[in-house]
């Protein structure tokens, strides 16, 4: 299963170029500065845009080639805009209803009820849209989008019009989606914390192009190249809390290639969570540490060097057993007098572990 995109179209000023083959499932980012293609490429994928020598192929269905190109309404895609685009003279479920019109003579692929259910939207049902904040208007958004049975659902920053409190209460009902739904999305989106608790795969755009494409751990990664997610470069790991310690609030992490300790976030045992661990918060050390604070600390092999964006620093990928990657951020003195090499056996110790979802 993979989504196919490929797009040029030429703007005063600006060209987007893109090449893309993305998987056909899970939650794919656009992700990149305000101005860099993001909204764009989404709109050429929906057929908003017209770009005449395009290709766009979602999971074996062309919609769009050099011999034809399906307008946007027999494209089964929804889209869900930055400000929800709701009728205000219907009640909420008229507005759902209008959705699933779309959807006739389809296969439902999300029930009525599943999509009320999975949004938290029931209470809402018979009131009228205006009268609701941006974050109830936007779940009702992606539920009437759901309900016309989309192939693809593709999200133009959903969250931006919200303040930090309701991006941080809307939050968790994308990630009930991410978790339980089969319709691939892509995601629009500038902000780091978003990328970080969602994306799959991520696209890092500038000025129309792609920097890079891949699965979110293995991008952020990269020392050739590091995608920074807002103040510094870093990896976003997944894992699954295998313990919780209540006397001292902390929760054990178990991902390929070892385990963590972080502050307990009150998921249950069993729970699969993220971890983002920041390059300046790894150490390196020759030989396991003692008599100190830090509470991780993990055998680990150095994968890659690479120079840092200032001259005193360096870069260093490390493999965690067969299939983790951390990086670390240390000064080249500091490489140089551990001798750092690829395919040297050090210990990385971890000074901070955000659990973010």
């Amino acid at each position: 299963m993979s989504i196919e995109a490929r797009f040029q179209q030429s703007f005063p000023g600006f060209t987007l170029d893109v090449d893309l083959s993305l998987p056909g499932r899970g939650v794919t980012v656009l992700f990149g500065p305000s101005g860099c293609g993001k909204s764009t490429l989404l709109r050429c994928i929906a057929g908003l845009n017209a770009a005449p020598s395009g290709r766009c192929v979602v999971n074996g269905e062309v919609w769009q080639d050099d011999a034809q190109g399906l307008p946007t309404h027999q494209r089964p895609l929804g889209y869900v805009f930055q400000e929800p685009q709701l009728f205000a003279h219907l009640s909420v479920s008229a507005n759902l209803q209008y959705g699933r019109k779309r959807a006739a003579g389809s296969a439902q692929q999300v029930a009525w009820d599943r999509a009320i259910e999975l949004l938290g939207i029931g209470h809402l049902l018979e009131r009228r849209t205006a009268g609701l904040s941006g974050g109830e208007r936007q779940r009702i958004a992606i539920a009437r989008a759901l309900l016309t049975s989309p192939r693809l659902l593709l999200m133009d920053e959903p969250l931006a019009a919200l303040d930090l409190a309701r991006k941080n209460e809307f939050m968790p009902y994308l990630e009930r989606l991410h978790r339980e739904l089969d319709v691939p999305v892509i995601y629009v989106s500038h902000a780091p914390d978003e990328v970080a608790r969602l994306a799959d795969h991520i696209v890092a755009m500038e000025a129309g192009h792609v920097l890079a494409s891949g699965p979110l751990a293995e991008v952020l990664s990269r020392v050739d190249l590091p995608i920074r997610l807002g103040e510094d470069a870093g990896v976003v790991l997944e894992g699954v809390v295998v313990e919780r310690d209540a006397a001292w609030s902390l929760a054990r992490v178990a991902f390929p290639g070892g385990c963590l300790w972080v502050r307990d976030g009150g998921h249950n045992k069993g729970a699969t969570v993220r971890v983002r661990i920041l390059a300046r918060d790894v150490s390196l050390a020759l030989s396991p540490a003692t008599d100190t604070s830090l509470l991780n600390s993990l055998p680990v092999v150095v994968d890659q060097l690479a120079d840092d964006s200032h001259p005193a620093l360096a870069l260093c990928r490390l493999q965690v057993g067969t299939s983790s990657s951390l990086l670390s951020r240390l000064t080249r003195r500091s490489a140089a007098a551990l001798g750092l090499q690829p395919g040297q056996a050090v210990w990385a110790q971890i000074k901070a572990v955000a659990l973010i979802g």
